[in-house]
C-alpha cells in the first residue's frame, strides 16, 4: 500500500485519520504543519506517494506546503482538506498540482476513498 504524509495542526483529527488509513493497509506519518512536514519530506528523501494536508494551519499552510513540497519533489501526490470556503477558492488555483480537495466535515469512507481513487490515479 501507500506511504502518505498526514499533515495536520489538530491531534485528534491526525490520530483519526492516521487510524482510518491504517485500514487499507497505509503506513501513515504524521505532521503538525507545514514546517514539520517539509523537514519530514527532507529526513525521507520525498520517500512518500502522497500528502494529505489541511490548508489552514499556523507556521506553514497547506498551501505553501503543497507548493514547496511538489517544486521538490513532483511525482508526490497532494490531497487538501479545509473546512474553510475562502481556503477551497484558494486552492482552485492549484489544479495542475493537487489531486482533490476534501471539504470539511467528511466521513471517514469520503477520506479512505478519495485517498484509494488518487492512488489508482483515477480522475
Amino acid at each position: 500500500m501507500a506511504r502518505i504524509l498526514l499533515v495536520d495542526d489538530e491531534e485528534p483529527l491526525r490520530a483519526f485519520l492516521k487510524r482510518g488509513l491504517a485500514l487499507d493497509g497505509h503506513s501513515v506519518t504524521t505532521a503538525i504543519d507545514g514546517g514539520d512536514a517539509m523537514d519530514t519530506l527532507a529526513d525521507a528523501e520525498g520517500a512518500f506517494d502522497l500528502v494529505l494536508t489541511d490548508i489552514r494551519m499556523p507556521i506553514m499552510d497547506g498551501i505553501a506546503l503543497a507548493l514547496a513540497a511538489k517544486a521538490e519533489y513532483p511525482n508526490l501526490l497532494i490531497v487538501l482538506m479545509t473546512g474553510f470556503a475562502e481556503q477551497r477558492e484558494r486552492a482552485r488555483n492549484l489544479d495542475a498540482i493537487v489531486e482533490d480537495v476534501l471539504t470539511k466535515p467528511f466521513s471517514l469512507a469520503e477520506v479512505r476513498a478519495t485517498i484509494a481513487r488518487v492512488l489508482a490515479g483515477a480522475p
